[in-house]
């Protein structure tokens, strides 16, 4: 895992604008990003990468593989199983999805700024 005081997340989301939004609002906050626009890009990059995030930003809705499915394939690779996950949906019952995928915590869309600042740094400690 990384090293807290790096704060590194990955946000996994098909949209590139929220990307883009996401991105330069964490980068100020003093966040490193990696981004996937889907589940698989997302676990591939995992793959490869010689020192995971300290938190993934997980959007449940996207094409080639959803958050749905790449959580469970997250949870099956024991070097990745562990990396915490904030799930990012439009859902109307985000609390359910959450806790079936055994996630962090969740954040609604529109993202709430406050909130998503918060539930990071909770999360990634």
């Amino acid at each position: 895992m990384a090293a807290a005081s790096e704060k590194h997340l990955l946000i996994v989301e098909d949209s590139p604008d929220l990307q883009h939004l996401l991105g330069q609002l964490l980068r100020k906050e003093g966040y490193t990003l990696s981004t996937a626009l889907n589940g698989q890009e997302a676990l591939n990059l995992l793959r490869t990468m010689s020192t995971p995030p300290n938190a993934i930003l997980l959007d449940i809705m996207m094409p080639v593989m959803d958050g749905i499915t790449f959580r469970d394939e997250q949870r099956k690779d024991p070097r990745l199983a562990d990396i915490p996950v904030v799930v990012m949906t439009a859902d109307s019952h985000p609390e359910s999805k959450a806790a079936r995928l055994q996630v962090q915590d969740f954040i609604r869309k529109p993202v709430d700024v406050p909130q998503l600042l918060a539930i990071i740094e909770r999360v990634c400690g």
